[in-house]
């Protein structure tokens, strides 16, 4: 119902309703519109395989986790809406952040381990995050157009080079502390 009415306009009622439930059930289980928007997204964009992969395998699985739901028939409009709603809604925005990014930028920072893990994390994320924004919602000709095998070529690099273990303290290294 987020992807096809928008979340100001997605009630708890309206969800109980179409699911067949007493309201209340809806509220037993979620506790408010936030939270059901929370399992919403969770649902529509899984988790798991990103934060199960290996460091040699995280640029490619934060590809898959970023595209998938978009490339994905069945998926794509309410991957969209899920997206457009964090943009537009205060709410849903302090959801998605908080209950689902965070969170999972906190785990990918521990599976990194270096001084900048967090850092890294955070810019993986919104890497991705502005790169399906510009090609799924922006329609960024470009991006829009490419093909995804070739926006995979060329961002699996850049996400390789990002997590790479810093060196920024290396004191062989120029510009490093000695």
């Amino acid at each position: 119902m987020f992807a096809e009415t928008g979340y100001d306009r997605t009630t708890i009622r309206a969800v109980a309703q179409r699911a067949g439930v007493d309201p209340a059930l809806v509220m037993q289980h979620f506790a408010s519109k936030e939270r059901l928007f929370a399992a919403a997204t969770e649902q529509t964009v899984p988790t798991d395989s990103l934060l199960d992969a290996d460091i040699d395998g995280l640029s490619e699985a934060a590809l898959d986790h970023a595209f998938a739901p978009f490339e994905d028939p069945e998926l794509r409009a309410q991957a969209e809406a899920l997206l457009r709603s964090s943009l537009t809604h205060p709410a849903a925005l302090k959801v998605l952040r908080d209950d689902v990014m965070v969170p999972v930028q906190t785990r990918l920072a521990a599976n990194l381990g270096d001084q900048d893990a967090a850092l890294k994390a955070a810019l993986l994320n919104a890497s991705m995050l502005g790169v399906v924004t510009a090609r799924y919602l922006l329609d960024i000709p470009a991006l829009a157009e490419a093909d995804i095998g070739d926006l995979r070529r060329l961002l699996l690099p850049a996400l390789d080079a990002l997590l790479e273990t810093s060196d920024r303290d290396d004191p062989a290294r120029p510009g490093g502390e000695s």
